[in-house]
């Protein structure tokens, strides 16, 4: 008896085929196996008054519905100096996107809009990436040329980014290896998006031109948590200077990933270094199995550049399907039917964990023929077994052959021309093995397609802009100022003695300045004020909303008033517990909540003989050690700020 394709079947015997292992069971086995290789490239805001190339304020965000004017443009590619047009540019042309710009007076000028020539760049932020790249051991240009960066998506009105390298060839030092840098540029931050549906992509100018850094690397990352480890080195590096910004969107990593085989596939804007491991996992396996595909293709298709797709216009009673996200559709909505030649066991084929190829069209569906998802259905998909009848129809029309699978899709009249080239484009490629693209990235570690990858001459020379001489002396009384490297911040807090789960967030958020000032100058242990950071701080930060007026400086005064006023350091967390969630309450008002006696040690240490005599009289249990957990616990909250709750126990004497 003839036996029926099983697509779950398929999906699950392609996984193993591919070799997919869960990240937290892979090893470095397995990624010597695919040939796991990966790079960054860390953008980090630096913190400066005014943004790069005009004098508008730096830093001042909007709402997104909160702007006094809307511009509208639409993307053309131009050839270039080559006389060549770029992928990307072509890409984005088709997708015939209205990009609307939403300006806020307060953070925008005319220059944001390529109506004004740039000013000078700004001294401030060349001078702060100047430092971080000598504290990246990179080697400093003589001399700044800025250059313009195609930015071809919209999130630059003028279609460019102006960027200039300031330092070359350098290193970080991980737990086990060396990683080199290739380059540190300097350049301004796009637009923000708010949103993008159909044919029209909405951003808000208000981040536009802020100073930002770029730290580029070599694909030097053997595995995930190399990349993880190298992009915190990074980000603890730029924040250890004190001058760049923090919070959401203030540092952003581009990861780059490949396999043996394979090629540099750019996850974009990935925010939280903790989603890179799962990420560069994943893709790295995406593409080992886009090479499998490969192979299983090109034994069936002898002529690739003869294959072909076939289609035709269909109505859902000719087809005799319901679909309800047509329903929903508007009337200018088109359903078509189309055969893929010899692709049976391909559109379910594994890709990534919950993933399959089908997953690779719908994703440029709805991106490059804006067809908003769900725009398509197939004949491998997984939870849809009671259409058997639907796709014999379907391949009765098509005149398909038992090796062929088939896809049912729908969207605007207007856009099924570059629907249909974009399937057979996506299928063709499957062909070649990975395409170079821009991958937008998710918190379950999957991505999905973004755009196609910006050429490699996407760079040339900005005509409105001098070159910039630096000149030695400058750079070394920048030199002086430099913040210790960041394995030598690690050894620091080795030798204190600190816990090493709390060494992220103290050097996250640059605590080490607070903890050797409370160290020098109010005799505190480092590790007793790293501890209370590490641990109690970031403990209320995970827990309850930040105030908006709490800042991580308040730890020291706090510190100050506890030991002028005598009190013992016990007390400091309960104490910054209220001082979080009430950052305007003066210290003594905290202590009044708190419940704070001044009682002297002597008068507590003098309770001692009677809560001894009296557990004698009462206990039930024979240990001593009971004793002590119950006469500590009489006195815990009296002896809260007078006394040591190790010295209290210590005087407990049965």
């Amino acid at each position: 008896m003839k036996q029926l394709f099983d697509p779950k079947r398929n999906y699950e015997e392609t996984r193993k085929l591919v070799g997919y292992v869960g990240r937290k069971q892979a090893t470095q086995a397995d990624y010597d196996r695919i040939g796991f290789m990966s790079g960054l490239e860390v953008h980090q805001q630096l913190n400066t008054k005014l943004k790069l190339f005009c004098r508008c304020p730096a830093g001042v965000f909007q709402k997104p519905e909160e702007f006094d004017a809307e511009l509208i443009r639409h993307m053309r590619p131009t050839l270039s100096e080559l006389g060549e047009y770029d992928g990307t540019a072509l890409m984005e042309f088709k997708t015939r996107k209205e990009i609307v710009y939403r300006i806020s007076n307060t953070s925008a000028c005319t220059y944001d809009v390529d109506d004004t020539p740039p000013f000078p760049l700004n001294r401030e932020a060349l001078n702060i990436a100047i430092a971080i790249s000598v504290l990246s051991k990179l080697k400093i240009v003589g001399e700044v040329h800025i250059t313009r960066k195609q930015y071809l998506d919209g999130s630059i009105p003028t279609g460019f980014q102006r960027t200039a390298i300031i330092g070359v060839e350098g290193e970080i030092q991980l737990k086990n290896k060396k990683v080199r840098l290739i380059q540190l540029s300097l350049e301004e931050d796009s637009c923000r998006e708010v949103s993008d549906i159909g044919h029209v992509r909405i951003y808000r100018t208000d981040r536009l031109g802020m100073p930002l850094i770029e730290t580029v690397t070599y694909p030097d990352f053997a595995n995930p948590d190399e990349v993880k480890e190298g992009a915190d080195y990074i980000r603890f590096l730029n924040r250890s200077t004190g001058k760049v910004r923090q919070g959401i969107g203030s540092t952003r990593a581009d990861v780059n990933v490949s396999c043996r085989g394979g090629t540099r596939v750019e996850i974009k804007g990935v925010a939280h270094t903790s989603w890179m491991p799962e990420l560069t996992h994943n893709e790295a396996f995406r593409q080992w199995a886009l090479l499998l595909i490969k192979e299983r293709l090109l034994k069936p298709v002898k002529d690739t550049a003869a294959w072909k797709i076939a289609s035709k216009e269909v109505s859902l009673k000719e087809i005799k399907i319901d679909l309800p996200e047509v329903h929903k559709a508007n009337k200018s909505t088109k359903i078509y039917i189309v055969n893929l030649p010899l692709f049976r066991g391909i559109l379910s084929h594994f890709t990534q964990p919950g993933k399959m190829f089908a997953d690779e069209i719908t994703d440029r569906l709805k991106v490059i023929a804006c067809i908003e998802k769900p725009n398509m259905i197939h004949s491998e998909m997984l939870e849809d077994m009671a259409r058997d009848k639907v796709w014999a129809k379907v391949r009765t029309i098509l005149g398909s052959r038992e090796e062929d699978a088939q896809i049912i899709f729908w969207g605007p009249e207007a856009d099924i021309k570059t629907a249909l080239e974009t399937i057979e484009e996506r299928c063709k490629m499957a062909m070649n093995g990975v395409p170079n693209e821009t991958r937008k990235s998710f918190e379950n570690g999957t991505t999905i397609f973004e755009r196609v990858l910006p050429g490699a001459d996407r760079m040339y020379p900005d005509t409105d802009s001098a070159p910039i001489p630096l000149e030695d002396e400058v750079i070394e009384n920048l030199r002086k100022d430099l913040a210790p490297d960041i394995c030598d911040r690690y050894s620091q807090l080795k030798a204190w003695g600190v816990p090493p789960d709390t060494f992220t967030f103290l050097l996250k958020y640059n605590l080490l300045p607070l903890i050797e000032k409370c160290s020098g100058e109010l005799e505190i242990a480092p590790k007793f004020v790293a501890t209370l950071l590490g641990h109690r701080l970031k403990h209320l930060q995970g827990k309850y909303d930040a105030f908006r007026l709490f800042r991580n400086d308040m730890v020291f005064a706090l510190l100050k008033f506890i030991r002028q006023r005598g009190l013992d350091l016990a007390i400091a967390p309960k104490m910054l517990r209220v001082l979080f969630d009430h950052p305007k309450m003066d210290f003594d008002s905290i202590l009044v909540t708190l419940g704070y006696k001044e009682v002297a040690k002597e008068e507590i240490l003098g309770k001692l003989p009677f809560l001894v005599k009296k557990y004698r009289e009462t206990r039930t249990s024979g240990e001593d050690a009971a004793g002590h957990r119950w006469i500590m616990g009489s006195l815990h909250k009296l002896a809260l700020g007078n006394i040591s709750l190790r010295e209290l126990n210590e005087h407990i004497k049965f």
